[in-house]
């Protein structure tokens, strides 16, 4: 991600507002491009030599924030991995260092020159001298190979996933982030588990409002950490089609709390995986089962996929299917508990309990030993199925509960 002293600079504030001054392929096409050909250029080549290349490829320019930035994004998508070394070079340092200093020629209070300390590391590790002044500080990051670009990087990608940075980077800043979603629920809060990020959901419509606490929110302890966190968030949102986000930013230099808003239209690329439509084949063949036989105003309910999304008091649960019925709207929601282990089962059934929804039909598999007895205080609808989901059944189950 980028620091600081490459995002400041690209931040402005107009009429309350926080501007994004984002870059385009038109004018630093030339200048991605030419990146991209210098970093590859120096694989298994130590950082130092990229370092050194770019300083001199930026010579001069007046816009080297945009080519650093650049070269930052390039270098955290890259892999380093240190030089292969005998010996370690902090204990290297402690041979060389622990009998105090060595100067180029000896005197009274130094008698042991600094050719002779060389000399008797190098009896006493059996490392050559000239490996020795090598290897001294080769744990440095600077003196690690570069041996794997990253991504097939396009300068389009590149000058993408910069723009995106620098609206992550905006975040660092923020007290608060408010969001509006209103698809692709699971792939959102799966997100908002795996950085663990404080928030507070309500019903907002069709969809839903997502209050979250920003890294200078005085909610909030580990500010740093917790800002990389909440920054690195951001391309989750885009995972969804229809959202909005409203935040509260106060950036260094600006002076003043500034609104920051994005959506759709900033034409933002992520890049996190979506989740795909299904969690499992059969969840996959239940859903086509009932589209071959039930689909297109063939029957009585109509099926969607984890379109609702119930609110628990520290986590939510997204039932796997929604089963509505097209006369009155009378909506039965379907969770499938199938061929997990029984941790996952101790925390789904603890999910159910406080859900406590009396419109959810769980369709269990009898071979995951959750008796009548286990599930007597659950205050679902309980069905089991042998091999797969039965729909007769199903159906006949939700028209009772309807």
């Amino acid at each position: 991600m980028l620091t600081g002293d490459l995002v400041r600079p690209r931040l402005r504030a107009r009429d309350g507002r926080l501007i994004i001054r984002w870059i385009e392929a038109n004018r630093y096409g030339k200048t991605a491009a030419a990146l991209i050909r210098l970093f590859r250029d120096h694989i298994d080549q130590p950082v130092h030599a990229w370092e050194a290349a770019l300083e001199a490829y930026e010579g001069d320019r007046v816009d080297y924030i945009v080519v650093r930035g650049l070269a930052k994004v390039l270098m955290d998508a890259a892999t380093v991995e240190p030089v292969p070394m005998p010996i370690s070079p902090a204990e290297l340092r402690v041979h060389l260092f622990s009998t105090g200093p060595a100067f180029a020629q000896a005197d009274l209070f130094y008698p042991h020159t600094r050719a002779d300390r060389l000399e008797a590391v190098a009896a006493e590790t059996g490392i050559p001298i000239d490996q020795i002044e090598a290897l001294l500080y080769a744990d440095r990051p600077s003196a690690y190979i570069l041996v794997d670009a990253g991504p097939d990087w396009t300068a389009e990608s590149l000058i993408a996933r910069y723009n995106l940075e620098l609206a992550r980077a905006a975040l660092y800043y923020a007290d608060h982030m408010r969001v509006q979603i209103y698809d692709t629920f699971k792939d959102f809060w799966r997100y908002l588990k795996l950085f663990r990020l404080m928030f507070w959901a309500v019903p907002h419509g069709e969809g839903y409002d997502v209050l979250l606490d920003g890294p200078i929110s005085p909610f909030v302890q580990s500010t740093t950490r917790y800002g990389r966190q909440f920054a690195a968030f951001l391309p989750a949102l885009l995972l969804c089609e229809r959202w909005q986000m409203q935040s509260e930013v106060r950036p260094p230099g600006l002076g003043e709390w500034l609104a920051y808003t994005l959506d759709p239209s900033a034409a933002l690329t992520g890049h996190f995986r979506g989740s795909g439509a299904f969690d499992s084949q059969m969840e996959a063949d239940f859903a086509a089962e009932f589209q071959a036989r039930f689909g297109d105003q063939r029957g009585k309910w109509t099926l969607t996929r984890e379109d609702e999304v119930i609110l628990l008091v520290d986590t939510v649960m997204i039932p796997d299917f929604a089963l509505t019925h097209r006369d009155d709207g009378t909506r039965i929601l379907i969770e499938i508990v199938g061929f997990w282990h029984p941790e996952y089962l101790r925390r789904k059934l603890a999910k159910v309990r406080e859900a406590d929804r009396h419109d959810l039909l769980l369709l269990v598999y009898e071979g995951v030993n959750l008796s009548d007895e286990r599930l007597a205080d659950v205050p679902a609808e309980v069905l089991y199925f042998k091999n797969k989901p039965v729909l007769k059944d199903v159906l006949a189950a939700a028209e009772r509960m309807r």
